[in-house]
């Protein structure tokens, strides 16, 4: 069997001792290793000898004149690989038989996707002519109406891969490696912040067939839009007609509520106390930050087994794991920077152990939503659940 040759990284150490090695893959498209601190693995990673067809061309925006949204079309997406076994898992190391996106062995790796929403031609398409790439010119551009526009959608798409292993959820990793992970989310996050054309970073994990993943692998993703998207626009707004420091009232409101979930000293969960969906908590810092790369390390290192402890619970809630998106809402690159609080915002359409909730007339056609559980129920119902969870699991090892 030949030697893999191996590939030049340039490596960092961040936060936490985790380690930053980053490289290429055979089409040009950048891929971080973020090594636990104490990892097993060596320095070395094995250069990526595929032969890939040319990357797709950057998907079209069209603007939606009635509500000022922009509609991405990327018709490279429609054929992702979908649910594949252990042999073909395209997030696991290469392996002879395996001709993944991950060259070697890895604890957490973040890579371009080959199946991009935005992207990949972000640096052409937002470089000295614009126009001829008809590329977003900036915030008011985008806010302009008018029938028939388009721009080409550029931004970023990334792979967050929390685990060598085929199955899983961050859910299931130990508080080093979702310690690492973290500490990945806020490096990209600061990173992908510099790219121009960037208006917002997006770190998010779908877990479940229910929420529509496509893969197994224990995964999330990173989007960098080219816009403010639609709900932060919404918030900006009820700032504008509020107060500046909203997020600090809604926080200390919740905290004198009984939708508390749990507290820590850095780290507040909570039930809103509008939630729409059946399951639906949120994680926010107990300070003004506006996103993950301007949190501290301190506020890092509770937040690993914090969150942790709250999927487990939400896994505890049935006999069976639980369908969820786990989305980061941060703060816009360029405004609302003092204003938009860093949080997670967890939700769920699982309302019994065997019924979904499926957005029908009301709230898919007219954004009207009717909630089945009220939260004080939901947050009692979690709590409970992650008591269990405390007594019921320990904290598995990391996935090496």
């Amino acid at each position: 069997m030949n030697t893999p040759e191996l590939s030049e990284l340039r490596t960092d150490t961040l936060g936490a001792g985790v380690v930053r090695r980053a490289t290429t893959l055979a089409d040009g498209r950048d891929l971080i290793y973020y090594d636990d601190p104490g990892t097993a693995l060596g320095p070395d990673r094995a250069i990526d000898s595929r032969v890939l067809d040319p990357r797709p061309d950057t998907a079209t925006m069209r603007l939606d004149v009635l509500t000022g949204d922009w509609i991405t079309v990327a018709a490279n997406r429609q054929n992702r690989v979908m649910m594949p076994g252990a042999d073909a898992d395209p997030l696991a190391p290469q392996t002879p038989g395996n001709p993944s996106e991950v060259p070697s062995r890895y604890d957490v790796a973040v890579f371009e996707n080959r199946s991009p929403a935005f992207g990949p031609a972000l640096a052409e398409a937002v470089g000295a002519a614009p126009e001829a790439s008809n590329a977003p010119r900036g915030l008011d551009d985008l806010a302009a109406l008018g029938l028939g526009r388009t721009r080409t959608s550029v931004g970023r798409c990334e792979v967050v891969c929390f685990s060598p292993e085929h199955a899983g959820s961050f859910g299931t990793q130990s508080v080093t490696r979702a310690r690492t992970v973290i500490e990945a989310w806020a490096d990209r996050t600061a990173a992908l912040s510099t790219l121009p054309g960037i208006e917002q970073i997006f770190p998010f994990e779908n877990r479940g067939e229910a929420i529509g993943v496509t893969l197994p692998h224990p995964h999330g993703q990173i989007y960098a839009y080219p816009y403010v998207t639609p709900r932060t626009t919404r918030v900006l707004e009820s700032i504008e007609r509020t107060a500046p420091d909203l997020f600090q009232h809604i926080l200390e409101s919740e905290q004198a509520s009984e939708r508390v979930v749990f507290r820590g000293e850095h780290w507040t969960a909570f039930v809103p106390f509008a939630a729409r969906w059946p399951l639906e908590v949120h994680l926010m810092p107990h300070r003004h930050v506006p996103d993950l790369a301007e949190t501290t390390q301190a506020e890092r290192d509770e937040l690993a087994p914090l969150y942790l402890r709250l999927l487990r619970g939400v896994d505890a809630l049935y006999d069976s794991p639980t369908p969820y998106i786990a989305a980061w809402h941060q703060a816009p690159v360029h405004v609302g920077r003092d204003t938009v609080r860093l949080h997670l915002q967890l939700t769920s359409p699982r309302r019994a152990a065997d019924k979904l909730k499926f957005l029908a007339g009301s709230e898919a056609a007219m954004w009207a939503w009717a909630a089945e559980v009220p939260p004080e129920v939901g947050a009692a119902r979690l709590r409970e659940a992650i008591e269990r969870a405390s007594h019921d699991q320990t904290d598995p090892g990391a996935s090496a």
